[in-house]
């Protein structure tokens, strides 16, 4: 399946047995229409999240990225504690494409650069291309 969506939370980095670690992240899906009446509708859908093949992109997996997944999707049922029948949809990923990073990152990135700018580096700071 392929699908793009929102991060909803950071992403998380778990040890499981032996030296293996995956990230798990959780993407929420939303399709947007107007109805025959002119009313706009909206609905969410929200799929848990495993990739297993490189921990070091967890980092840039935060809250509010816009991700592209492709990977194996299932649905899966379960009982809550009080009985209740629930069901979630869980995604094993192949590939992640990142189309944006989450506003806070950036904005972490702007206050470092707008930090270093302020304390000058004491040099002629040349206009160079690159």
């Amino acid at each position: 399946m392929l699908f793009t969506g929102r991060i909803t939370a950071n992403a998380e980095v778990t040890a499981v047995k032996g030296d293996k670690q995956v990230i798990n992240f959780t993407v929420a899906i939303n399709q947007r229409w107007t109805n025959k009446d002119g009313d706009k509708k909206e609905k969410s859908a929200f799929v848990n999240c495993a990739y297993w093949r490189n921990t070091g992109i967890a980092e840039y997996l935060t809250k509010g990225a816009v991700v592209e997944i492709s990977g194996w999707v299932e649905a899966q049922g379960y009982k809550t504690n009080t009985g209740e029948a629930n069901g979630r949809l869980v995604c094993t990923c192949d590939n992640i494409k990142l189309f944006s990073v989450a506003a806070k990152a950036t904005q972490e990135t702007g206050k470092a650069e707008k930090a270093k700018a302020a304390a000058g580096s004491g040099a002629d700071d040349d206009d160079l291309p690159f």
